[in-house]
Protein backbone atom coordinates (compact mmCIF):
# COMPACT_ATOMS: atom_id res chain seq x y z
CA UNK A 1 0.00 0.00 0.00
CA UNK A 2 1.32 3.82 -0.95
CA UNK A 3 2.53 5.72 2.33
CA UNK A 4 0.10 8.63 3.29
CA UNK A 5 2.57 10.69 2.22
CA UNK A 6 2.90 9.56 -1.14
CA UNK A 7 -1.06 9.40 -1.24
CA UNK A 8 -1.86 12.70 -0.13
CA UNK A 9 0.87 13.91 -2.97
CA UNK A 10 -1.10 12.09 -5.46
CA UNK A 11 -4.63 11.50 -4.63
CA UNK A 12 -5.36 15.36 -4.07
CA UNK A 13 -6.05 17.15 -7.05
CA UNK A 14 -5.92 21.18 -8.13
CA UNK A 15 -9.87 21.40 -9.25
CA UNK A 16 -12.83 19.00 -10.29
CA UNK A 17 -11.99 18.76 -14.15
CA UNK A 18 -8.54 17.45 -12.79
CA UNK A 19 -10.24 15.35 -10.24
CA UNK A 20 -12.97 13.68 -13.03
CA UNK A 21 -10.19 12.93 -15.28
CA UNK A 22 -8.03 11.14 -12.43
CA UNK A 23 -11.24 9.55 -10.61
CA UNK A 24 -12.08 8.19 -15.02
CA UNK A 25 -8.79 6.87 -15.40
CA UNK A 26 -8.41 5.14 -12.09
CA UNK A 27 -11.08 3.04 -12.75
CA UNK A 28 -10.02 2.60 -16.36
CA UNK A 29 -6.71 1.30 -15.07
CA UNK A 30 -8.98 -1.34 -12.57
CA UNK A 31 -11.21 -2.14 -15.46
CA UNK A 32 -14.10 -1.24 -13.57
CA UNK A 33 -17.32 0.31 -16.08
CA UNK A 34 -18.48 4.12 -14.75
CA UNK A 35 -22.05 5.41 -15.05
CA UNK A 36 -21.75 8.83 -15.59
CA UNK A 37 -24.88 11.15 -14.27
CA UNK A 38 -24.57 14.67 -16.71
CA UNK A 39 -25.22 17.55 -15.07
CA UNK A 40 -27.05 20.16 -17.97
CA UNK A 41 -24.55 23.06 -16.41
CA UNK A 42 -20.64 23.44 -17.65
CA UNK A 43 -18.36 24.01 -14.94
CA UNK A 44 -16.32 27.87 -15.27
CA UNK A 45 -13.89 26.63 -18.13
CA UNK A 46 -17.08 25.25 -20.17
CA UNK A 47 -16.06 22.04 -18.87
CA UNK A 48 -18.42 18.74 -18.72
CA UNK A 49 -20.06 18.33 -15.86
CA UNK A 50 -21.24 14.97 -14.41
CA UNK A 51 -21.43 12.51 -11.43
CA UNK A 52 -19.72 9.89 -12.11
CA UNK A 53 -20.53 5.65 -10.55
CA UNK A 54 -18.70 2.88 -10.01
CA UNK A 55 -19.47 -0.53 -8.57
CA UNK A 56 -16.43 -2.74 -7.14
CA UNK A 57 -17.52 -5.91 -6.85
CA UNK A 58 -19.78 -8.45 -6.79
CA UNK A 59 -23.21 -7.01 -8.68
CA UNK A 60 -25.51 -8.94 -6.11
CA UNK A 61 -23.52 -8.12 -3.13
CA UNK A 62 -26.00 -7.75 0.07
CA UNK A 63 -23.18 -5.51 1.86
CA UNK A 64 -22.32 -2.18 0.21
CA UNK A 65 -19.95 0.52 1.29
CA UNK A 66 -20.64 4.21 -0.52
CA UNK A 67 -17.93 6.77 -0.53
CA UNK A 68 -20.01 9.64 -1.50
CA UNK A 69 -17.89 13.26 -2.64
CA UNK A 70 -18.81 16.87 -3.47
CA UNK A 71 -22.27 16.98 -1.23
CA UNK A 72 -21.09 20.33 -0.23
CA UNK A 73 -19.12 21.00 -3.86
CA UNK A 74 -15.95 22.97 -2.75
CA UNK A 75 -15.49 20.44 0.27
CA UNK A 76 -15.10 17.70 -2.65
CA UNK A 77 -11.63 17.70 -2.91
CA UNK A 78 -10.99 15.10 0.48
CA UNK A 79 -13.51 12.90 -1.00
CA UNK A 80 -12.34 12.87 -4.69
CA UNK A 81 -8.97 11.76 -3.58
CA UNK A 82 -10.02 9.35 -1.10
CA UNK A 83 -12.06 7.61 -3.59
CA UNK A 84 -8.73 7.67 -5.80
CA UNK A 85 -6.80 6.42 -2.69
CA UNK A 86 -9.74 3.17 -2.67
CA UNK A 87 -8.86 2.51 -6.50
CA UNK A 88 -5.43 2.73 -6.76
CA UNK A 89 -4.04 1.59 -3.69
CA UNK A 90 -6.71 0.21 -1.64
CA UNK A 91 -9.18 -2.18 -3.16
CA UNK A 92 -6.56 -5.17 -3.79
CA UNK A 93 -6.65 -5.66 0.12
CA UNK A 94 -8.74 -8.86 1.48
CA UNK A 95 -12.68 -8.34 2.04
CA UNK A 96 -15.79 -10.28 2.05
CA UNK A 97 -16.81 -12.11 -1.05
CA UNK A 98 -20.39 -10.60 -0.54
CA UNK A 99 -18.98 -7.10 -0.32
CA UNK A 100 -19.02 -4.37 -3.00
CA UNK A 101 -17.79 -0.63 -2.62
CA UNK A 102 -19.61 1.88 -4.42
CA UNK A 103 -17.60 5.37 -5.57
CA UNK A 104 -20.41 8.53 -6.06
CA UNK A 105 -17.37 11.34 -7.45
CA UNK A 106 -18.81 14.52 -7.16
CA UNK A 107 -22.73 14.51 -6.38
CA UNK A 108 -22.79 18.34 -6.58
CA UNK A 109 -20.74 19.08 -10.02
CA UNK A 110 -21.52 22.06 -10.13
CA UNK A 111 -20.52 23.44 -6.76
CA UNK A 112 -17.00 21.18 -7.02
CA UNK A 113 -16.05 22.65 -10.18
CA UNK A 114 -17.17 26.73 -9.15
CA UNK A 115 -15.93 25.72 -5.68
CA UNK A 116 -18.96 26.93 -4.20
CA UNK A 117 -20.87 25.09 -1.09
CA UNK A 118 -23.95 25.03 -2.80
CA UNK A 119 -25.32 23.34 -5.96
CA UNK A 120 -26.16 25.17 -9.36
CA UNK A 121 -29.95 26.20 -7.47
CA UNK A 122 -28.10 27.51 -5.03
CA UNK A 123 -29.18 25.30 -2.80
CA UNK A 124 -26.89 23.80 0.17
CA UNK A 125 -27.46 19.76 -0.56
CA UNK A 126 -27.46 19.18 3.19
CA UNK A 127 -30.55 21.16 3.46
CA UNK A 128 -32.36 19.91 0.48
CA UNK A 129 -33.77 16.35 1.80
CA UNK A 130 -36.82 18.02 2.97
CA UNK A 131 -41.28 16.83 2.25
CA UNK A 132 -41.69 19.97 -0.12
CA UNK A 133 -45.38 19.19 -0.06
CA UNK A 134 -45.36 19.76 3.67
CA UNK A 135 -44.89 23.18 4.78
CA UNK A 136 -41.31 24.19 4.89
CA UNK A 137 -39.19 24.32 7.86
CA UNK A 138 -39.12 28.22 9.75
CA UNK A 139 -35.82 29.85 11.29
CA UNK A 140 -36.83 33.33 12.49
CA UNK A 141 -32.95 33.46 13.77
CA UNK A 142 -31.86 33.13 10.09
CA UNK A 143 -34.67 35.57 8.90
CA UNK A 144 -33.26 38.41 11.42
CA UNK A 145 -30.20 37.65 10.72
CA UNK A 146 -30.03 37.24 6.64
CA UNK A 147 -28.74 40.87 5.95
CA UNK A 148 -25.78 40.47 8.12
CA UNK A 149 -24.86 37.16 6.93
CA UNK A 150 -24.97 38.18 3.19
CA UNK A 151 -24.97 41.91 3.26
CA UNK A 152 -25.34 44.02 -0.35
CA UNK A 153 -21.88 44.87 0.16
CA UNK A 154 -18.88 44.24 1.50
CA UNK A 155 -17.85 47.71 2.03
CA UNK A 156 -15.31 47.24 5.38
CA UNK A 157 -17.89 49.98 7.30
CA UNK A 158 -21.24 47.88 6.07
CA UNK A 159 -19.54 44.70 7.17
CA UNK A 160 -18.47 46.31 10.76
CA UNK A 161 -22.30 47.26 11.04
CA UNK A 162 -23.35 43.79 9.93
CA UNK A 163 -20.99 42.27 12.59
CA UNK A 164 -22.51 44.18 15.65
CA UNK A 165 -25.55 42.97 14.45
CA UNK A 166 -24.25 39.41 14.48
CA UNK A 167 -22.39 39.98 18.05
CA UNK A 168 -26.29 41.70 19.52
CA UNK A 169 -27.92 38.40 18.62
CA UNK A 170 -24.84 35.72 20.03
CA UNK A 171 -25.13 38.02 23.61
CA UNK A 172 -29.16 37.97 23.56
CA UNK A 173 -29.39 33.72 22.61
CA UNK A 174 -26.76 32.35 22.70
CA UNK A 175 -24.06 30.92 21.02
CA UNK A 176 -25.80 27.51 20.07
CA UNK A 177 -28.98 29.58 19.52
CA UNK A 178 -26.81 31.58 16.77
CA UNK A 179 -25.51 28.42 15.05
CA UNK A 180 -28.64 27.39 14.69
CA UNK A 181 -29.88 30.30 13.23
CA UNK A 182 -26.85 30.38 11.11
CA UNK A 183 -26.32 27.18 9.55
CA UNK A 184 -29.35 24.89 10.76
CA UNK A 185 -31.14 25.66 7.49
CA UNK A 186 -33.48 27.90 6.06
CA UNK A 187 -36.13 27.87 3.27
CA UNK A 188 -36.67 31.51 2.98
CA UNK A 189 -34.27 33.79 1.38
CA UNK A 190 -32.94 32.42 -1.99
CA UNK A 191 -29.37 33.39 -2.33
CA UNK A 192 -28.52 33.15 0.93
CA UNK A 193 -26.35 30.61 2.95
CA UNK A 194 -27.48 27.54 3.80
CA UNK A 195 -30.55 27.28 1.67
CA UNK A 196 -32.23 24.46 1.81
CA UNK A 197 -34.34 24.91 -1.80
CA UNK A 198 -37.57 25.52 -3.11
CA UNK A 199 -37.84 21.77 -4.45
CA UNK A 200 -35.52 18.93 -4.89
CA UNK A 201 -32.65 19.87 -6.18
CA UNK A 202 -30.76 17.95 -9.75
CA UNK A 203 -27.64 16.67 -7.12
CA UNK A 204 -30.71 14.88 -4.65
CA UNK A 205 -32.68 13.67 -7.82
CA UNK A 206 -29.44 12.58 -9.10
CA UNK A 207 -28.75 10.53 -6.28
CA UNK A 208 -32.37 9.07 -5.85
CA UNK A 209 -31.69 8.08 -9.42
CA UNK A 210 -28.19 6.23 -8.38
CA UNK A 211 -29.95 4.62 -5.53
CA UNK A 212 -32.66 3.16 -7.81
CA UNK A 213 -30.72 2.31 -10.52
CA UNK A 214 -28.08 0.18 -8.22
CA UNK A 215 -31.36 -1.57 -6.23
CA UNK A 216 -29.31 -0.77 -3.35
CA UNK A 217 -33.09 -0.90 -1.47
CA UNK A 218 -32.82 -4.79 -1.89
CA UNK A 219 -29.40 -5.04 -0.10
CA UNK A 220 -29.15 -6.51 3.46
CA UNK A 221 -26.98 -3.07 5.04
CA UNK A 222 -25.71 0.13 3.47
CA UNK A 223 -23.27 1.86 4.62
CA UNK A 224 -22.82 5.28 3.16
CA UNK A 225 -19.52 7.84 4.24
CA UNK A 226 -20.41 11.21 3.05
CA UNK A 227 -17.14 13.12 3.16
CA UNK A 228 -17.37 17.00 4.63
CA UNK A 229 -15.16 19.58 5.69
CA UNK A 230 -15.15 22.69 8.12
CA UNK A 231 -16.06 21.76 11.46
CA UNK A 232 -14.11 20.58 14.14
CA UNK A 233 -10.65 20.88 15.47
CA UNK A 234 -8.11 21.10 12.19
CA UNK A 235 -7.24 17.76 10.46
CA UNK A 236 -9.52 15.26 12.88
CA UNK A 237 -12.37 13.67 10.70
CA UNK A 238 -15.19 13.06 13.12
CA UNK A 239 -17.74 10.74 12.12
CA UNK A 240 -20.93 12.38 12.61
CA UNK A 241 -24.26 10.38 12.72
CA UNK A 242 -27.59 12.27 12.77
CA UNK A 243 -30.12 9.48 12.25
CA UNK A 244 -32.53 9.23 15.14
CA UNK A 245 -31.11 8.78 18.44
CA UNK A 246 -32.26 5.44 19.41
CA UNK A 247 -32.90 3.80 16.10
CA UNK A 248 -30.88 0.57 14.88
CA UNK A 249 -29.00 3.23 12.25
CA UNK A 250 -26.95 4.79 15.06
CA UNK A 251 -26.89 1.81 16.99
CA UNK A 252 -25.14 0.33 13.88
CA UNK A 253 -22.36 3.12 13.58
CA UNK A 254 -21.44 3.33 17.29
CA UNK A 255 -20.77 -0.39 16.88
CA UNK A 256 -18.62 -0.33 13.70
CA UNK A 257 -16.59 3.25 14.36
CA UNK A 258 -16.83 3.04 18.10
CA UNK A 259 -17.23 6.11 20.54
CA UNK A 260 -15.85 8.68 18.36
CA UNK A 261 -19.23 8.47 16.70
CA UNK A 262 -20.57 12.19 17.58
CA UNK A 263 -24.78 12.89 17.36
CA UNK A 264 -25.71 16.44 17.29
CA UNK A 265 -29.07 15.86 18.85
CA UNK A 266 -27.49 14.87 21.68
CA UNK A 267 -25.20 17.90 21.60
CA UNK A 268 -21.83 16.27 21.40
CA UNK A 269 -20.99 17.25 17.99
CA UNK A 270 -19.45 20.07 16.48
CA UNK A 271 -22.33 20.27 13.93
CA UNK A 272 -25.87 21.45 15.42
CA UNK A 273 -29.47 20.03 14.32
CA UNK A 274 -30.14 20.71 11.00
CA UNK A 275 -33.12 20.38 8.53
CA UNK A 276 -33.02 18.33 5.05
CA UNK A 277 -29.63 16.61 5.58
CA UNK A 278 -28.61 13.42 3.58
CA UNK A 279 -29.67 11.11 6.20
CA UNK A 280 -33.25 11.73 5.64
CA UNK A 281 -33.18 10.88 1.99
CA UNK A 282 -31.12 7.74 2.78
CA UNK A 283 -33.77 6.62 5.38
CA UNK A 284 -36.68 7.22 2.93
CA UNK A 285 -35.17 4.95 0.89
CA UNK A 286 -33.42 2.25 2.41
CA UNK A 287 -35.06 2.54 6.00
CA UNK A 288 -32.93 0.41 9.21
CA UNK A 289 -30.96 -1.19 5.96
CA UNK A 290 -28.76 2.51 6.30
CA UNK A 291 -25.87 3.57 8.09
CA UNK A 292 -24.73 7.12 7.33
CA UNK A 293 -22.12 9.06 8.61
CA UNK A 294 -20.60 12.01 7.79
CA UNK A 295 -17.10 12.47 7.63
CA UNK A 296 -16.38 15.72 8.81
CA UNK A 297 -12.72 17.18 8.97
CA UNK A 298 -12.15 20.58 10.90
CA UNK A 299 -10.48 23.23 9.06
CA UNK A 300 -10.48 26.66 10.50
CA UNK A 301 -12.56 28.41 12.82
CA UNK A 302 -16.61 29.05 11.97
CA UNK A 303 -16.14 32.76 12.04
CA UNK A 304 -13.49 32.45 8.68
CA UNK A 305 -16.12 30.55 7.25
CA UNK A 306 -18.74 32.66 7.39
CA UNK A 307 -15.87 35.35 5.66
CA UNK A 308 -15.57 33.80 2.47
CA UNK A 309 -19.13 32.22 2.35
CA UNK A 310 -20.37 35.40 2.28
CA UNK A 311 -17.98 37.01 -0.29
CA UNK A 312 -18.90 33.69 -2.16
CA UNK A 313 -22.34 34.24 -1.82
CA UNK A 314 -22.30 38.32 -2.29
CA UNK A 315 -19.72 37.52 -5.76
CA UNK A 316 -23.30 35.00 -7.48
CA UNK A 317 -26.20 37.37 -5.90
CA UNK A 318 -24.22 40.14 -8.39
CA UNK A 319 -25.12 38.10 -11.86
CA UNK A 320 -23.13 35.81 -13.79
CA UNK A 321 -19.32 35.54 -12.76
CA UNK A 322 -16.25 36.64 -14.58
CA UNK A 323 -14.03 33.80 -13.48
CA UNK A 324 -11.09 35.52 -14.75
CA UNK A 325 -11.28 38.41 -12.83
CA UNK A 326 -9.10 38.97 -10.11
CA UNK A 327 -11.64 39.49 -7.61
CA UNK A 328 -13.68 36.25 -8.20
CA UNK A 329 -10.25 34.32 -8.03
CA UNK A 330 -9.59 36.11 -4.95
CA UNK A 331 -13.06 34.95 -3.01
CA UNK A 332 -12.70 31.32 -4.91
CA UNK A 333 -8.60 30.76 -3.75
CA UNK A 334 -10.07 31.91 -0.16
CA UNK A 335 -13.20 29.73 -0.34
CA UNK A 336 -11.09 26.95 -1.56
CA UNK A 337 -8.67 27.40 1.37
CA UNK A 338 -11.02 27.60 4.40
CA UNK A 339 -12.32 23.61 3.24
CA UNK A 340 -9.43 22.42 1.49
CA UNK A 341 -6.40 23.36 3.26
CA UNK A 342 -3.36 23.37 1.25
CA UNK A 343 -1.01 21.69 3.51
CA UNK A 344 0.68 18.53 3.61
CA UNK A 345 -0.23 17.38 6.82
CA UNK A 346 -3.96 18.53 6.53
CA UNK A 347 -4.19 16.06 3.30
CA UNK A 348 -2.53 12.88 5.23
CA UNK A 349 -4.58 13.37 8.10
CA UNK A 350 -7.25 13.04 5.79
CA UNK A 351 -6.16 9.94 4.33
CA UNK A 352 -5.25 7.77 7.64
CA UNK A 353 -9.07 8.79 9.32
CA UNK A 354 -10.51 7.63 5.67
CA UNK A 355 -8.64 4.63 5.67
CA UNK A 356 -9.48 4.15 8.97
CA UNK A 357 -13.17 4.48 8.74
CA UNK A 358 -12.86 2.35 5.50
CA UNK A 359 -11.40 -0.39 7.38
CA UNK A 360 -13.95 -0.37 10.19
CA UNK A 361 -17.03 0.05 8.05
CA UNK A 362 -15.67 -2.98 6.16
CA UNK A 363 -15.22 -5.04 9.07
CA UNK A 364 -18.05 -4.03 10.34
CA UNK A 365 -20.24 -4.95 6.93
CA UNK A 366 -18.56 -8.37 7.56
CA UNK A 367 -19.76 -8.86 11.31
Amino acid sequence: MTCLLSAADSCFSEDYRQARARFLAACQAADLAVKSYLNPNKGPQGEELATDVVWDGPADAQKVLVLLSATHGVEGFPGAAAQLDWLTNLRQQPRQDDLAVMLIHAINPHGFAWLRRVSEEGVDMNRNYIDFDRPLPENPGYDELHSALVPDSLDSAHLANCAKRIKAFQEKHGDRAYSIARSGGQYSHPGGVFFGGAAPAWARRTLERIIDDHDLAARAVVAVVDYHTGLGPYGYGEPISDHPVDSVNVARAKAWYGPSVTQPSLGTSSSVPKSGLNERGWERKLGDKVTFIALEFGTYQPPRGMEVLRADHWLHNRGPVDWSSAQTQAIKKAIREHFVPPHQDWREDVLFRSRQIIRQAIAGLGG
